[in-house]
């Protein structure tokens, strides 16, 4: 027989904004970008921001949508939602929620946490720009626990420290780098490629330097050749026209004083 049952619809969208303002936009596009960044080369773990995610297959109505979720062991793409029974039954295990004026702390620390800790999520973080504040849950067992500090926290699946600042959050990767926004980061590498670049034309300035202190000194090394080629020649010139000078019977001054020699060096020469 066939059925008849309707088919099941999962919304893809609630028709809401990503974000309600700039500063909450900013913040998810920071942390999504980061993460997803940090983890580029692990095919292996899936990212997303605001898209939903239906923990039990039949029911439409069990969804949430986090601001950032990370999924590890599910491989990286494009979804229209995150159906977990699709996904060999894996939860996300980290989610961020960024506070905006249209939550309430009943919905982030109630609704959101209670849904979240029934469907398997190991850490949930929330962070309130208008406020400046912080907070973290780590599942226990069964549940997931307040973290009582979280400046300086190192998330256990992320490996990402935590800081607040002067209100602001930033997030740090194991190498040490602050997470940053796309502007910043393209003005960040922008300015590495500039220095790359000073530091390309500091390289070929040096190496055009080498290139004629090493022509200037084939150049004096060829003079120095000529120079002592002239020598030997003016020399051999002399010893001939000494030895035969002496030959044709003219005294050692006289050979002296004909080449403008000394008697000590027509001497030595005719020794020879």
């Amino acid at each position: 027989m066939i059925s008849t049952a309707p088919k099941i619809i999962y919304p893809e969208s609630d028709g809401q904004p990503l974000a309600d303002n700039t500063l909450q936009f900013r913040y998810i596009t920071t942390i999504q970008g980061g993460i997803d960044a940090l983890f580029a080369d692990n095919p292996k773990v899936f990212v997303a921001g605001d898209l939903f995610w239906y923990p039990v297959e039949g029911e439409p109505d069990t969804k949430q949508a986090p601001d950032v979720m990370v999924v590890f062991g599910r491989p990286k793409g494009d979804r229209r939602s995150y159906k977990q029974w699709e996904e060999e039954n894996i939860p996300p295990q980290v989610v961020f929620e960024i506070a905006s004026i249209s939550n309430t702390r009943k919905e982030l620390e109630g609704k959101k946490l209670e849904f979240y800790e029934r469907h398997g999520v190991e850490e949930y973080y929330i962070f309130d720009p208008d406020r400046g504040s912080l907070k973290g849950w780590l599942r226990r067992f069964s549940s997931l626990q307040p973290i009582s500090e979280m400046q300086g926290w190192i998330s256990p699946r992320l490996k990402v420290r935590f800081e607040v600042s002067e209100g602001t959050l930033q997030l740090y990767g194991p190498d040490g780098e602050v997470f940053g926004s796309y502007v910043e980061i393209i003005g960040k590498a922008n300015r590495e490629s500039q220095r790359a670049e000073r530091e390309s034309q500091r390289a070929e300035r040096e190496s055009q330097r080498a290139e004629r202190e090493s022509q200037r000194a084939e150049q004096a090394e060829r003079e120095k050749y000529l120079i002592q080629q002239q020598r030997d020649v003016l020399a051999s010139q002399q010893q001939t026209s000494v030895i035969r000078l002496l030959e044709m019977g003219l005294t050692d001054k006289q050979v002296a004083a004909a080449l403008d020699l000394s008697v000590e060096s027509v001497r030595e020469i005719g020794s020879v």
